[in-house]
């Protein structure tokens, strides 16, 4: 599967039912190595203020995604592993 072949999709947490953004506006982390990928970097726009939280990522592991459809992508990812960062 090519990357831009799922550039639209929203990510949708399956544990909490939240959209968690568009995969168009996110990275990805990639091995150097071996190539595959860790994690994606999606900017996370859920804080109290957007025009404050535009500069922190949320990191979603590649194991946390379930499945890839057609208009979103499903991922099962706990609040208690979610790991943010800021820029």
């Amino acid at each position: 599967m090519r990357f831009n072949t799922i550039g639209g999709k929203e990510i949708v947490n399956l544990c909490d039912g939240s959209r968690l953004g568009v995969i168009a506006e996110s990275d990805l982390l990639i091995d150097e190595k071996t190539g595959r990928i860790i994690a994606l970097l999606i900017p996370d726009e859920r804080g109290l203020f957007n025009l404050f939280s535009s500069n922190s990522l949320l990191e979603i592991p590649w194991e946390a995604i379930k499945k890839i459809g057609n208009d979103m992508i499903i991922i099962e990812l706990e609040d208690s592993k979610k790991r943010k960062y800021s820029l």
